[in-house]
């Protein structure tokens, strides 16, 4: 005959509560810490510097969102599009994927730099049209990015 005891399962179940009150205890000191930072104001900053896009469009702008103002010539469409592509977990500004098949294109000297904060993140990307690839991400930033090349002479 088998004897069996119930101290072995009467422990861990005593020890796994220990082990919760103390995960309870910890989070309960970390609430306002997590509550101030939830609370702080979202103030999305970037800056964004273009230089060959052509006249006009070259220049150092600084755009602010939530709430939506700086010197860029268009706060409004530059917040919504960069609002648009934001996806938690995604990087809003990636770069393109290693290995990307693209067209043999030359969009033009156009580049810009972007630094600043966008949810919370730091950004520092730099944008060029030297490929179908890069065109296609500088046009996906529109109006963030002046527009330049074919897709602004489609609309004069």
């Amino acid at each position: 005959m088998v004897q069996v005891t119930r101290l072995p399962a009467a422990a861990r179940l005593l020890g796994a509560a220990a082990l919760s009150v103390a995960s309870l205890a910890s989070l309960s000191a970390a609430h306002p810490v997590a509550t101030a930072a939830a609370e702080a104001p979202s103030v999305d900053h970037l800056t964004v510097t273009v230089r060959d896009a052509g006249a006009g469009a070259d220049g150092t702008y600084e755009l602010y969102c939530h709430p939506r103002g700086g010197s860029h010539p268009d706060p409004d469409g530059a917040c919504a599009v960069v609002e648009r592509d934001t996806r938690w977990g995604e990087d809003t500004f990636a770069s393109v994927p290693e290995g990307s098949v693209c067209t043999m294109q030359y969009g033009g000297p156009a580049t810009a730099h972007v630094t600043g904060a966008w949810a919370g993140r730091p950004v520092d990307v730099t944008y060029d049209r030297r490929d179908g690839c890069e065109i296609s991400r500088w046009d996906r930033m529109v109006p963030l990015l002046p527009e330049v090349g074919s897709q602004a002479r489609g609309r004069s």
